[in-house]
């Protein structure tokens, strides 16, 4: 399990004051907001609980088109080009037109990190202060054109963290499903649209990312073992919030001849939210932008966070206000809508199909040029071409020290 790493004694400063952009959740959808910002010259702070890699809550898998793109491969441990699917009669490998790779969550974090020049301090967010005003909730439209996105006095959106208060006109919440700088209360769960996952890491080697939709595992949900190199990914998750995962996840490690060890685990959202709130930009899990069904959420919080930081971007270089970056990062969030609203149909729709015919529909659904179809269709959600095209050029000294 991870330890919260938090500096003692003089290293401890005050932190209060202003910046520039203020970032807060130092993961995958955070680094990548930082990143799209490196050589911009805006003071940019972020901010997280832990030191940047060092708590690890995903089974870390992503399409390999994206560590490509990114230019994150050093990260990859293993690489598919299937999935083995296990039913409760009998398994089905499923081709896929391109390739997942299992990565290193630490060295994928260092990689994205070298890629900005923000400064980092371990602090946590207790929510909003006091005194911060955040403006319109979709942020609509202004003429302001401002190069630090203020617009006028009192614009700043002010946040209290465990150092002291730090406000930022342009402010983002990364820091995962409890959408902490939301305006409204937050629903806990089990009656919030989240998923229980929960997964153990032996040693161990194995050619296959595999899948069981057997309810001997999880009536609603579906476990997994995802190879990355020396060690093995072995989880349960349940679209079901009140159904616990402990033992299942035990018996399936049991089941794989593996030892239940390395335990981690956490809520996964499986519905997706506004983007934006009373001046706040939200991506990756506080966005809801975990894929429903699949639960795959590190590609969408790497692609909403690129998204995010090409509209932050252009505020801090002067080309737009903060109000207009609200709104067009809004819109481009709620633009996914309705992909998403698919995917979690299926979700709910997966549990109502009798155990016998799992493997017959599968076989069905992904055969020939209708599973490259349904592949394509769902890689399409956040398309690794989208990295490239979003790329901002600007001299980061961290990436060229990394590169020397």
């Amino acid at each position: 399990m991870a330890r919260r790493a938090t500096k003692r004694g003089e290293e401890r400063t005050d932190l209060s004051g202003g910046r520039d952009v203020l970032v807060c959740g130092a993961s995958f959808a955070g680094l990548m907001v930082a990143r799209q910002l490196a050589g911009s010259g805006a003071d940019v702070l972020l901010i997280d609980r832990y030191e940047i890699g060092e708590r690890q809550t995903s089974a870390c898998v992503i399409p390999t088109a994206w560590l490509e793109e990114l230019g994150l491969l050093d990260s990859e441990r293993q690489r598919f080009d299937s999935v083995v699917v296990h039913t409760a009669h009998g398994s089905i490998e499923l081709p896929v037109p391109w390739s997942f790779s299992t990565f290193d969550y630490r060295t994928l974090c260092e990689l994205l990190w070298n890629g900005c020049d923000a400064d980092f301090e371990t602090a946590k967010v207790h929510g909003r202060a006091a005194g911060g005003t955040g403006g319109s909730s979709n942020g609509s439209a202004s003429s302001n054109g401002s190069r630090a996105g203020t617009d006028g006095a009192g614009a700043a959106v002010a946040v209290e963290t465990d150092r002291g208060v730090i406000s930022a006109p342009l402010v983002v919440d990364a820091m995962g499903w409890k959408r902490v700088l939301a305006s409204d209360s937050t629903v806990q769960p089990p009656d919030a649209p989240l998923s229980r996952g929960l997964e153990v890491h032996p040693a161990g080697r194995n050619d296959d990312l595999e899948v069981w939709i057997d309810r001997r595992y999880v009536p609603e949900g579906y476990g997994w073992s995802f190879p990355a190199g020396d060690e093995l990914r072995i989880g349960v998750g349940s679209f079901d919030p009140r159904f616990h995962v402990r033992e299942t996840t035990e018996l399936l490690a049991e089941d794989a001849g593996r030892e239940a060890t390395g335990w981690q685990g956490n809520w996964i959202p499986h519905k997706l939210r506004d983007g934006t709130d009373s001046g706040v930009f939200f991506a990756g899990d506080s966005a809801g932008h975990c894929l429903p069904l699949t639960a795959e959420g590190i590609r969408p919080a790497l692609y909403f966070g690129a998204a995010m930081g090409l509209e932050l971007r252009a505020v801090v270089d002067g080309h737009q206000s903060r109000e207009r970056a609200l709104a067009a990062y809004h819109d481009f969030n709620a633009a996914h809508e309705r992909q998403f609203r698919w995917l979690l149909n299926s979700q709910k729709a997966l549990p109502k199909v009798p155990p016998r015919l799992v493997k017959p529909v599968l076989a069905t659904a992904f055969a020939g040029a209708a599973g490259r179809f349904a592949f394509n269709r769902y890689l399409g959600i956040a398309p690794p071409q989208f990295a490239r095209t979003s790329a901002v050029s600007g001299a980061s000294p961290r990436r060229a020290e990394a590169l020397a």
